[in-house]
């Protein structure tokens, strides 16, 4: 990648997204089975926790504001709790704001999903399809549109986005000079006729256009069908999942972008961060194929990383220098970010585990506790003292290492999930934040004096001593290294 699209999410800051589309609540309900009832052959789940986020139409909106842009959602909500849950996630999402209309005709689309041991059991919907009033949704999107730097239709086929709907805010976001972004739903791709660029993904355009194939040369027939049924299309995304993506511009060659994962681990949202990512490039100058890099390697990172479903532009231009540079990079969070990363885990039902220390000088007792604890969770985030820490604890000659560097070489380390640094004498503060599901030290200590386990085993977690290497440690180290 070039050092132009490295640069290029520096530029998503002061840019605006008006994102109109299906609005959702997405539930996540946890538990434990370990029973079959005895009513009928189901399985018996004992809640423990629930969490709620802004799904489809607003979960391109929480990517916008993640990237550092400023999103605008528009669309409906109903009378009901879960429009008012709704709001409230809105308002108290940084960099997003409300154009939502109330519809008391209407639910809110709600879904529900049970997950157990990391596995969805079941999702349970809520939801109106029917057409939506036409003239409340156009309004709260023109007002809207004045202060938006490129528009994005979020179509989940709830019935928010009908004909007339998207003729009027194509129209009008063409006369207002504003790029248009689709991620369609409907197989009859004219709708969206008028749109700068149209992202289905394989399965969608291949119900759209009839071609079906997972090679290149079957994405680029389906981009010319696509760019065939609506003739005011200026272009096509398809995205490919493990293929990558394949965009298609008139009079322009194909171009084909390989997946950039490493590691898939769930591509929920993957689609909602593409869009967004594109908008904001879009909005940013870059021309489409520069747009459609950039969101490839968004797309990238949101499957393979963090456990959430949204990206920031520090993560972004991190994996960009990546390609160049030190890809551990984007494993270093600060402690807001490091808290939204874990936030994310947790709402894949991750179990998260935590340890600390201030790591100078490397060694073999140091991998072995890291792998311990990686072992006991799923997803391990690492708590380092800064160097004032390290300095008021082990005296006026410590650190060996500058912070910077023990960050970059511990986060290189596959046990590592997450590096956050603390500058307090102890992580208790830092544990109290997380509560980590798992809180692993060496077995020099006991249960009772490990820092942060009363929080840890008051939130139904557990502490895992780790078995030490013998003669292992980094003031041994210095002191062979002083000794003539």
């Amino acid at each position: 990648m070039d050092d132009t699209l490295a640069r290029l999410p520096d530029a998503f800051s002061g840019k605006t997204v008006l994102v109109l589309g299906d609005v959702m609540l997405d539930r996540f309900v946890y538990g434990a089975v370990d029973r079959i009832s005895p009513e009928a052959p189901v399985a018996v789940i004992a809640i423990e926790r629930e969490t709620t986020m802004l799904g489809g139409a607003g979960n391109v909106a929480r990517n916008v504001a993640a990237l550092g842009g400023r999103a605008v959602l528009a669309g409906l909500v109903g009378d009901d709790d879960a429009g008012r849950a709704v709001a409230a996630l809105v308002e108290r999402e940084p960099g997003l704001d409300s154009a939502l209309a109330v519809d008391p005709s209407r639910r809110t689309t709600e879904k529900t999903r049970y997950v157990a041991a990391s596995h969805q059991m079941l999702r349970a919907d809520r939801e109106d399809r029917h057409p939506a009033d036409a003239a409340l949704v156009l309004a709260a999107f023109e007002k809207a549109l004045a202060a938006a730097d490129v528009v994005v239709l979020s179509d989940y086929a709830k019935g928010v986005l009908t004909p007339d709907v998207l003729a009027a805010a194509i129209a009008a976001a063409r006369a207002a000079g504003k790029p248009v972004i689709v991620d369609p739903k409907s197989r009859d791709l004219a709708r969206y006729d008028g749109a700068t660029v149209i992202k289905p993904n394989r399965r969608e355009a291949a119900e759209a256009t009839g071609v079906t194939g997972a090679g290149d040369e079957a994405a680029e027939a389906a981009g010319e069908a696509i760019l065939s049924a609506a003739p005011n299309l200026s272009a096509a995304l398809v995205t490919r999942g493990a293929a990558g993506m394949t965009l298609s511009q008139r009079g322009a060659a194909h171009v084909h972008l390989p997946a950039s994962a490493l590691e898939v681990f769930d591509v929920s949202g993957a689609g909602d961060t593409v869009a967004a990512t594109l908008a904001l490039s879009l909005a940013a100058g870059a021309d489409l194929p520069a747009a459609a890099r950039l969101a490839n390697a968004a797309a990238g990172l949101v499957v393979a990383k963090l456990g959430t479903d949204v990206v920031t532009a520090a993560e972004l231009k991190a994996v960009l220098a990546g390609a160049h540079g030190d890809p551990g990079q984007e494993k270093i969070a600060a402690r807001d970010r490091m808290l939204e990363i874990v936030a994310g885990w947790r709402a894949r039902g991750l179990k998260v585990g935590f340890t600390n220390g201030c790591f100078d000088l490397l060694h073999p007792g140091h991998v072995s506790l890291l792998a311990q604890a990686k072992a006991a969770c799923d997803r391990l985030v690492l708590g380092l003292n800064t160097d004032a820490s390290v300095q008021r604890l082990k005296g006026p000659t410590r650190p060996v290492q500058k912070e910077d560097a023990r960050a970059a070489v511990l986060a290189s380390l596959s046990a590592v999930d997450l590096v956050t640094l603390f500058d307090e004498d102890t992580p208790l503060e830092l544990i109290t934040a997380i509560k980590p599901d798992v809180l692993v030290k060496g077995a020099d200590y006991t249960v009772e004096t490990v820092v942060g386990s009363d929080v840890v085993l008051a939130n139904g977690g557990r502490v895992v001593l780790a078995d030490l290497k013998a003669g292992q440690s980094t003031t041994a180290l210095i002191a062979r290294a002083n000794t003539p």
